[in-house]
């Protein structure tokens, strides 16, 4: 109390301090001996073996069901009486003892794994719906490579971002337009744990923005022997509501969270590694959103070892894979020169470079205005694939403008095509059948393609029952589904009965169930609807059709196209026979896999990079029907599924739309249904079942994980592994001796002379097979070595096409240099008749180059 200068006393204003809050975590009263339970429920291992799944089960069907399927809620959400009664229950805890050895079997042996560690970095991770870092095809296949390099035993560590909304949750409203709601996920109710040091502490990480510091806190996620490290920055070390909300939304906000969020996935996630103390042998960037671990990893070499920018790039293209998943060159993230400047600009002193040098990393021309960050990716990587064959071509087409001088035939990009896991999206019914017949180590030796045959050897009528339970689980899901979102948004009762009552666990169901971009083509089945409802109301060969899906809250034309199957399924003659269902998630995608007869895919060639999801199918005895593009142009074989033909007749699209929805409907009348209808004496169809074992046998072996985790170990890890030894022995020995050869031919390159080219009149008008024609070119290669330089002939066909194809590429002889004048020469032998076109190039030449494209100066002359 204080007195004022009138002698008024007044009360002095206490002085208030904000609270300081700190974290705690309280866990649910589980009694000590079911502690094996909370262990389980920590690892993602529980989402792919049935056991543990079932163990969670047991526990309490309604909430298991509630909690959709994340046993951290179940175990926070039974009550403790319960856990008292489960204490003793002699089938449940011996069940559990049993998955609880299982699973620490499992780790055991994978202790000691064998070839190079792989840091795999990636925008997004589908492993299960309780965790919400996906949208899509890219992230379930992500999710998917990472439980089978657990299984595999390989050595692979993982870096993702931690988004607090995650991608959204979809609903329809009356009128099938779609509704974006986004549901904050609670830390503490799913499969992360903060990663710490060895002290203990939370591990964080810093990126620099304009003005200001970026912390990011590093989660931890278990799946299986495979850590999973997820960045996150909403927390109150940001001040700023524009940095914390970096990690909100994954896709979401605008172009330059974008860049923000790439920063902290490639910046930050190897900055991440560091602490957590990997020093990794091989770096796979999945996407170009990841591009940014170059630029790292290449800082922290100039700063540490003292290597150059160029002698530091040669170490890390070396051990950098890039995977490119974008057909189109618009997918592929770039970022507006101006912006990508105001975040970018302290990086260039860091790395030893100027600005525009720095620029040109993820640029194709110097005018460009957009920084590309596949172009950043594929600058800065050895290894560059798509996910299926065709794509790995299609991608030629979209990266060529990076490789001038080179034809799009001859460049060094290849593909792996994408695979599914197993264990995760084969029904339980499914594995049950495989262990009888292929053997009770199935699936560890699922590479044996032999094994799979064995399928031929199950009864028709074993295939058909499972076929049926299948199609009937769905069925009562979808009812069950279908019925609680339309009584929620208030649909009419008379309708939801007669969609019910009309669904039918014994027709012929086909699924259609993706992203709804308009290249998917959702629509063509809806070309001519009169056709379409003869199909469906056959009385006696019904068929019903089932669609899910999310377009992109930007992508009006994809929600236009849901709200118009949504219209049409509510017509009296298509209701209970085209039914749209809402929030597709990895849980519905499982159901509808496993139970439809048919998955229908039709995109409009060649803008499927791969399709996983048929994939998926086709492991379930799902019998694929599809346009030939991704990997169903090396899947498709005769009796086995269906495909639309692989070449264009129009080049207007909607002619194109009109030919491919009147051949679906053909295929559909005349071979599909006709074969599933077709049955024996005991109501079989025995054609059907021919096709489910064929798929099985001879498709669907080749698009495992396990298959493309090797393609990826045999193509692009163990190569790149042993190069890197090689650039990284003696001190940097071979990455100092490239960059320095690299400068030095790049310095001569432009002031190579050719002085003569000798040709025989022939090649210049007409050949003659059998016939040797002699080509001496004479050329001054100036202060190079003539070790430096090789001449190629390439000789091409283009066939009315406007990209040449490559018949041959020849390297001459070199026959010596005098002073610095070398003779090239090469007889030529025609072998094929034809019109060809010819042309010749230099090339620098150094036994040490990976590839051509490596170093990427060409003189055509």
């Amino acid at each position: 109390m204080n007195m004022n200068s009138e002698g008024v006393r007044f009360i002095q204003k206490p002085v208030v301090e904000q609270p300081v809050w700190k974290r705690i975590i309280v866990e649910s009263s589980l009694p000590e001996s079911l502690n094996p339970l909370r262990v389980l429920s920590k690892n993602l291992w529980w989402v792919w073996n049935n056991e543990a799944r079932e163990l969670f089960q047991y526990i309490d069907q309604e909430i298991w069901e509630e909690c959709a399927h994340n046993p951290i809620v179940l175990l926070d959400e039974v009550s403790y009486n319960r856990f008292k009664e489960l204490e003793n229950d002699e089938i449940f805890v011996s069940k559990m003892h049993h998955v609880y050895g299982k699973f620490n079997q499992y780790l055991e042996e994978r202790n000691h794994l064998k070839g190079p560690q792989v840091a795999y970095f990636s925008m997004e991770y589908g492993l299960h719906d309780s965790l919400k870092i996906f949208s899509g095809g890219l992230g379930i296949l992500a999710g998917d490579y990472l439980k089978e390099a657990s299984d595999a035993k390989v050595n692979l560590v993982a870096v993702g971002l931690l988004y607090r909304y995650g991608y959204f949750k979809q609903t329809l409203n009356l009128h099938g337009e779609q509704m974006a709601n986004y549901e904050a996920q609670q830390f503490s109710k799913i499969p992360v744990q903060p990663a710490l040091d060895a002290e203990g502490n939370w591990i964080e990480v810093s990126v620099e923005y304009p003005g200001r510091t970026l912390v990011a806190k590093v989660w931890q996620v278990n799946i299986g022997s495979v850590k999973l490290y997820l960045l996150d920055a909403d927390h109150h070390e940001n001040p700023a509501e524009q940095d914390r909300s970096v990690t909100h939304h994954l896709y979401g906000g605008d172009n330059e969270n974008r860049l923000k969020q790439e920063m902290l996935l490639g910046l930050g996630g190897i900055r991440a590694l560091q602490k957590l103390g990997y020093n990794s042998d091989i770096y796979h960037c999945n996407e170009g959103h990841a591009a940014f671990i170059g630029i790292e990893r290449i800082a922290d070499y100039v700063e540490n070892t003292g290597l150059s920018f160029e002698e530091a790039k040669e170490v890390v293209r070396a051990s950098t894979i890039f995977t490119t998943h974008t057909p189109v060159p618009a997918g592929h993230d770039s970022f507006h020169k101006d912006m990508f400047r105001h975040y970018m600009n302290h990086i260039p002193p860091k790395i030893g470079l100027e600005w525009n040098e720095f620029e040109m990393l993820g640029k194709a021309f110097e005018y460009e205005d957009h920084f590309n960050m596949s172009f950043l990716a594929s600058n800065l990587s050895q290894g560059i694939n798509g996910v299926s064959m065709l794509h790995g071509e299609v991608s030629k087409t979209v990266l060529k403008d990076l490789y001038q001088g080179f034809l799009e035939e001859e460049l060094e990009i290849g593909y792996v095509t994408n695979g599914v896991h197993y264990s995760t999206w084969t029904a339980p019914e499914w594995k049950e059948i495989h262990k009888k017949y292929f053997g009770e180590e199935f699936p560890a030796n699922q590479l044996n393609f032999e094994i799979w045959k064995n399928i031929y050897q199950v009864p028709d009528n074993e295939i058909w029952q499972i076929r049926k339970a299948l199609r009937l689980k769905l069925i009562n899901y979808i009812k069950q589904r279908f019925a609680d979102n339309w009584i929620k948004r208030n649909e009419n009762p008379k309708l939801i009965n007669d969609v019910m009552g009309k669904l039918n666990p014994n027709a012929l169901t086909i699924g259609f169930a993706r992203r709804f971009a308009t290249y998917k083509r959702g629509y063509l089945l809806f070309r001519n609807l009169e056709r379409l409802a003869k199909i469906v109301n056959n009385p006696e060969r019904p068929v019903q059709f089932i669609f899910a899906g999310k377009a992109h809250p930007a992508d009006k034309a994809g929600q236009d196209l849901i709200k118009h199957i949504v219209e049409i399924s509510k017509r009296p003659e298509f209701r209970g026979k085209i039914l749209f269902v809402q929030n597709y998630d990895i849980n519905l995608a499982k159901m509808l896999l496993q139970g439809v007869d048919v998955w229908l895919n039709t995109p409009t060639r060649p803008l499927e990079a791969s399709g996983t999801s048929g994939e998926k199918g086709v492991m379930n005895g799902t019998l694929h029907f599809s346009v030939l593009d991704g990997w169903w142009v090396e899947g498709y074989q005769k009796d086995a599924g269906w495909a639309l033909p692989a070449e264009r007749t129009y080049d207007v699209q909607d002619f194109q739309d009109e030919l491919d929805a009147e051949t679906i409907y053909s295929i559909l009348e005349d071979e599909v249904i006709e074969a599933y209808y077709d049955r024996n004496h005991e109501d079989i169809p025995e054609k059907w079942t021919g096709f489910i074992k064929n798929t099985i046998a001879r498709v669907a072996p080749n698009f495992t994980t396990g298959r493309m985790i090797k393609d990826y170990q045999d193509r692009y890890y163990n190569p790149q592994f042993q190069r890197s030894q090689l650039v990284t022995n003696d001190g940097f020995k071979m990455a100092k001796e490239m960059a320095a050869w690299k400068f030095h031919v790049s310095s001569a390159w432009k002031n190579l002379e050719v002085k003569s080219i000798e040709i025989p009149d022939g090649i210049t008008n007409k050949m003659s097979i059998g016939k040797e024609y002699p080509i001496v070119v004479k050329v001054d290669i100036k202060n190079l070595s003539s070790e430096d330089v090789r001449l190629e002939l390439i000789i091409t066909e283009n066939e009315g096409s406007e990209t040449p194809k490559i018949t041959d590429i020849i390297e001459f002889e070199n026959l010596g240099c005098e002073n610095s004048i070398c003779t090239f020469k090469y007889n030529l032998h025609p072998n094929h008749p034809g019109s060809f076109n010819y042309g010749f190039r230099l090339l620098p030449k150094n036994q040490n180059l990976p590839h051509k494209q490596d170093f990427g100066y060409v003189k055509w002359i």
